[in-house]
């Protein structure tokens, strides 16, 4: 389960804010229940929960079954939305140091020909018993021109194709239904295909091929986390009153003053869902100057960088925590005779016990600077709590954007940087 606790929010926060911000949040939880308010026709990734399509889950799974018996690597060749929302996932379920196969690597999520020339030579390298690399590779783009994807993928289908006879059954593709140029290259060479729904912008994507066939790929439950997700949506229908109060904490917060939202957790393991939080929420509320700047924090080891601001700084930000209570690790910090280090006092103590006193005591701390605190719990991570908490992420900032009076959907800011650099690169037609 995901729950919430505002305790740390509530002296910096009147009450008669946070109660009306509450009515502004259910006006705004109604307006994208029933569609009357700008962007309706993104609201696609509410509708697949509604209505979940089995048939396709199923799909995504086989194909994941047979890709795994056969894959030592697998590409997931995508920025932003396209594969962050499944490295997030993929992150947080699979053990670190892992040796199971195949192995995921991301391309196409930023423009380095060092990256790319290295990532190919990684490939051409014999695995220790001598054999090739058995490579797949799975491009996502709903357009099929994203400079940095299109790019990544010219190269790496190039030299799959090179590479494989048969090359056309190693490559999928996820795009939109019909248009665009990855249908144009699905066509030319019969690629598999998977579809990102039109009404599903890309950073709302998780839940459709764009995130499930990369995290089935990586021996990742998909049909646990996309039903985790359904449980969520069928409850906030019923009683939105817990989301409803972080929309409305988070609203009061930046009307009173609060800039950035520090998203913070002392679990390594979720450093990639805080990553996707921050392009879900910044790319969804930044825009006509308004909106909070999020910040990703990694912590114990952004406490010996940050931490000072933290502590000391300007006091225009609150902090969001991402907390686990249960965890299976049970790694004991051992009794030594000499005593050297002076961690005798730990000795029995788990690690996770040692981290969640870390957690409470820089929550401590941070209160008495200054700093609100939200925290989010899960009671355990697995599939079904990563489906609800994305849901939950998806649904909320979309509460709250319109609270803000804009449209959470739209990303028009992203455009900006590419008309220039496209204008520099002398793009036929740019001015």
């Amino acid at each position: 389960m995901i729950s919430f606790n505002f305790d740390h929010t509530k002296p910096f926060l009147e009450t008669e804010k946070v109660e009306s911000a509450t009515k502004r949040a259910e006006l705004a939880l109604k307006h994208v229940q029933n569609k009357t308010r700008k962007g309706p026709e993104w609201l696609g990734w509410r509708s697949i929960l509604e209505q979940p399509n089995d048939a396709l889950l199923e799909e995504i799974h086989n194909v994941a079954v047979s890709v795994r018996s056969q894959a030592d690597v697998f590409i997931v060749c995508g920025i932003g939305g396209s594969y962050l929302g499944a490295r997030a996932v993929i992150d947080a379920l699979s053990p670190e140091f892992s040796q199971n196969v195949p192995e995921i690597i991301y391309a196409g999520h930023q423009i380095s020909g060092k990256y790319l020339k290295n990532l190919v030579n990684y490939l051409e390298a014999p695995k220790a018993d001598g054999s090739a690399k058995q490579v797949y590779l799975n491009v996502i783009s709903k357009s099929g021109t994203t400079t940095e994807t299109a790019l990544a993928f010219r190269v790496l289908s190039s030299w799959m194709h090179e590479k494989y006879e048969d090359a056309k059954e190693r490559i999928f593709c996820t795009t939109s239904a019909q248009g665009g140029a990855l249908n144009k290259l699905i066509d030319k060479n019969g690629y598999k295909k998977f579809v990102l729904p039109d009404d599903v912008g890309g950073r709302f994507s998780v839940l459709t091929p764009v995130g499930l066939l990369p995290i089935a790929v990586a021996g990742i439950d998909i049909r646990t986390l996309y039903y985790g997700a359904v449980a969520q949506f069928n409850e906030y229908e019923e009683n939105p009153k817990e989301l409803l109060k972080y929309v409305a904490t988070r609203l009061a917060l930046y009307e009173s003053g609060k800039a950035m939202d520090m998203i913070a957790s002392f679990e390594p393991e979720l450093s990639g869902i805080g990553g996707w939080m921050q392009q879900l929420y910044g790319e969804s509320e930044g825009k006509n100057g308004k909106g909070l700047f999020p910040v990703l924090l990694g912590y114990s080891t952004d406490l010996h960088s940050v931490g000072q601001m933290v502590q000391d700084g300007q006091r225009n930000l609150f902090e969001t925590f991402l907390v686990i209570d249960k965890t299976n690790q049970n790694l004991s910090v051992e009794k030594q005779e000499d005593d050297a280090d002076g961690l005798n006092y730990l000795a029995g103590k788990t690690f996770h016990d040692i981290n969640q006193k870390a957690f409470e005591g820089t929550r401590e701390a941070h209160v008495e600077g200054g700093v609100p605190i939200i925290s989010i719990h899960f009671d355990k991570l697995n599939e079904e709590n990563l489906g609800r908490f994305i849901y939950m992420c998806e649904l909320a900032i979309s509460v709250y954007v319109y609270c803000l009076d804009e449209n959470p959907f739209d990303q028009p800011g992203v455009e900006a940087y590419k008309k220039a650099m496209f204008r520099l690169l002398g793009k036929p037609g740019t001015v």
